[in-house]
């Protein structure tokens, strides 16, 4: 019998950045292009699992059914990293200071480019929790890795021939991959810095270990509909 598959899928386009935990539209047609391709390959899923954000369970309802929901799933709090750490780098990088206050105004706007592209703003307080250079009262980078692995228990006992598809995010994909693939935080990174949304990741379960069959597919998705955020 065919050995289990599982389908790790990151969540479609989300919002705007005052509410990215939702789905843009053009993320509710990548999940619509998901179903169909599920049933273009003749691909019955046996269980849908979601993390409990917004933007990872409407992708999962629109692309495949009613998710369990699994909380490990979720994908560090972006915000919550800005509000601890962002005041803090600013007091000390006046550069970084100069670029927070230019992304702000930026943002103001719904069409700024900046909703949808990472910038060096992003890349700064990422880098600052990341690296552990801040204490904050919030999730650390190594709690949300260990979570995010943790949740890899979710596919042990799934039977031969079975389908299963994890609706999560970009993060908790490289984290997985890199697992996987035996490399290192820094490589989970560029991982999850390359995951489209809506794309599918393909891993085969052989015994105790997962394996990879394909990584961040976007086939069913034509170029207009590709986006990294």
């Amino acid at each position: 019998m065919r050995a289990a598959r599982v389908y790790l899928i990151r969540h479609g386009q989300a919002g705007l950045r005052a509410r990215y935990d939702t789905l843009s539209d053009l993320g509710r047609e990548q999940a619509a292009r998901l179903r169909a391709w599920f049933a273009a390959e003749g691909i019955t899923l046996d269980r849908a699992i979601s993390g409990p954000l917004e933007r990872q369970v409407e992708t999962a309802r629109v692309a495949a059914s009613d998710p369990e929901i699994e909380p490990r799933l979720a994908e560090f709090d972006l915000d919550a990293v800005y509000r601890g750490i962002a005041p803090l780098l600013a007091r000390d990088d006046d550069d970084f200071a100069r670029g927070y206050e230019a992304l702000q105004a930026a943002v103001a706007s719904p069409h700024a480019k900046e909703h949808r592209q990472w910038t060096v703003t992003d890349v700064g307080v990422f880098r600052a929790w990341y690296e552990g250079r801040y204490e904050f009262d919030g999730e650390s980078w190594a709690d949300f890795k260990a979570r995010a692995l943790a949740a890899r228990d979710l596919v042990a006992g799934i039977a031969p021939g079975s389908n299963v598809a994890i609706f999560t995010s970009a993060t908790p994909v490289g984290l997985w991959l890199a697992g996987v693939l035996g490399a290192d935080d820094e490589r989970a990174m560029k991982l999850a810095g390359s995951c489209y949304n809506a794309s599918v990741t393909t891993l085969r379960i052989d015994g105790d270990e997962l394996r990879l069959l394909g990584y961040n597919s976007i086939g069913h998705l034509e170029p207009s509909l590709r986006t990294f955020r």
